[in-house]
């Protein structure tokens, strides 16, 4: 809407998230919401958290609330750097890591550090939305690399996609949005393709500990190291821990990370110094190898439910991926289904999900959709689904072509309009 206000380009050229509006409408209790990238808040470790802070104010309470180092907490720091030793990227020292407020920070870090206008930054079609949010700030010319089920295709990094590129950007662990993983056979292909190139990597892998079937599979990082590549992975206690802890990490040669020191210290100074020492308190120990397998077990079950259903009740027409982790299912329509008309109708019917169209950085695909299936019950999920499954059956024989409307006049805008007027910005959620 108009204002009296006078804002930079910058911020004239952003638009709200499909997602962040379309959850505006999930938040009425009636929903069923396949629509939010969230963490099922059943596996967050309550009692360790709460336990975990009462001991980092009572044994170092003023060096908790006190300001910290840019680079982060440095006991955080070299347990982060062992990680990754544990996962094979060989000597990883604590000068290589840089904790960040999350890792969407991360991402609007490595956009402020890499791109100029007009900078060739390569991505996955389709790739997250947040990534692509964050580094459009900087104006980047999106290049998309050729994707298919294995998802992105090593052999698409032709020479003229790599020329001049900044990075490219790689989600290999149960992409959001599409939830596939990128096979061994392509990890390496690539690694060697961008040591050849010299195009750094930025592997985002968020998901990564979050395998409920299959045998993992070494990061872009151990595999990169070893050809020579130059990898900056991106790391988050989110998906292990609580989103809310909003802590996540960079790891990237020394003289990335310290570029990026300095940018950040212009950004927020530090991250939160309390939160940082109260995750080491509770990883240090070795309790992340306790805590998953029971929060992949949860995640094992709500893809199972929702895999069963979307079998029994979507039309032969639709195909969709079978993660082996992570929150995510990535369904493909005939080509004359639109998928945003689609959630028209699937509104009013209190069913809800992410069209795919936003999702791609150039050519979007309308008969595309996302799945998210960790926070829903088992009945509500068998439910939602049995209802999206007939709605896609009348779509397909809906050969008119017409954008539907809801209720007759109002559309997923208008009703977006009349939420927004509802909802306290307070109240809505953050994750994509």
């Amino acid at each position: 809407m108009p204002t009296p206000y006078t804002f930079s380009q910058r911020a004239e050229k952003i638009t709200s998230s499909t997602i962040r509006e379309i959850l505006k409408v999930t938040e009425r209790p009636e929903i069923i919401s396949f629509a939010g990238g969230l963490p099922a808040p059943v596996g967050f470790p309550l009692d360790d958290v709460n336990a975990a802070f009462d001991r980092v104010l009572g044994q170092n309470g003023r060096t908790a609330l006190q300001y910290g180092p840019t680079e982060g907490y440095t006991p955080l720091r070299e347990w982060v750097a062992g990680d990754m030793q544990r996962r094979g990227a060989g000597h990883v020292g604590a000068d290589e890591v840089l904790i960040v407020s999350g890792s969407q920070q991360a991402l609007d870090l490595l956009g402020k550090l890499f791109i100029d206008p007009g900078s060739n930054v390569l991505v996955e079609a389709p790739s997250y939305l947040g990534a692509l949010q964050s580094f459009s700030l900087y104006e980047p010319n999106y290049v998309t690399v050729p994707t298919d089920e294995g998802g992105l295709i090593p052999a698409g990094l032709t020479d003229e996609r790599v020329r001049d590129a900044r990075f490219i950007y790689a989600l290999p662990n149960f992409q959001n949005p599409t939830g596939r993983t990128l096979t061994l056979e392509r990890r390496q292909a690539l690694v060697r393709r961008c040591a050849e190139a010299g195009l750094p990597i930025v592997e985002d892998d968020p998901y990564g500990d979050l395998r409920y079937t299959g045998e993992p599979l070494p990061s872009l990082l151990a595999l990169g190291r070893e050809a020579g590549a130059t990898v900056v992975r991106l790391g988050s206690f989110s998906k292990v821990l609580a989103p809310g802890l909003r802590l996540g990490y960079i790891v990237a040669p020394a003289p990335i990370i310290s570029k990026l020191v300095q940018i950040k210290q212009a950004t927020d100074l530090h991250t939160a110094t309390l939160t940082q020492m109260a995750v080491y308190e509770i990883v240090k120990d070795g309790f992340l190898d306790q805590h998953l397998p029971a929060v992949r077990e949860i995640y094992r079950k709500q893809c199972g439910y929702m895999l069963d259903a979307m079998q029994a009740h979507f039309p032969s027409t639709a195909s969709w991926t079978q993660p082996e982790g992570g929150m995510f299912i990535w369904v493909t329509l005939p080509a004359h289904i639109d998928a945003h008309e689609l959630l028209a109708r699937a509104v009013a019917q209190n069913v809800a999900f992410v069209p795919g169209a936003p999702f791609f950085a150039d050519e979007a695909r309308h008969n595309t959709l996302r799945l998210s299936f960790v926070t829903v019950p088992e009945a509500r999920i068998r439910e939602g689904i049995a209802i999206l499954g007939r709605l896609i059956a009348q779509s397909a024989a809906d050969t008119a072509g017409q954008t539907l409307e809801l209720n007759g006049s109002e559309s997923i805008p208008a009703i977006v309009a009349a939420e927004n007027a509802m909802i306290s910005s307070a109240a809505r959620t953050q994750a994509v």
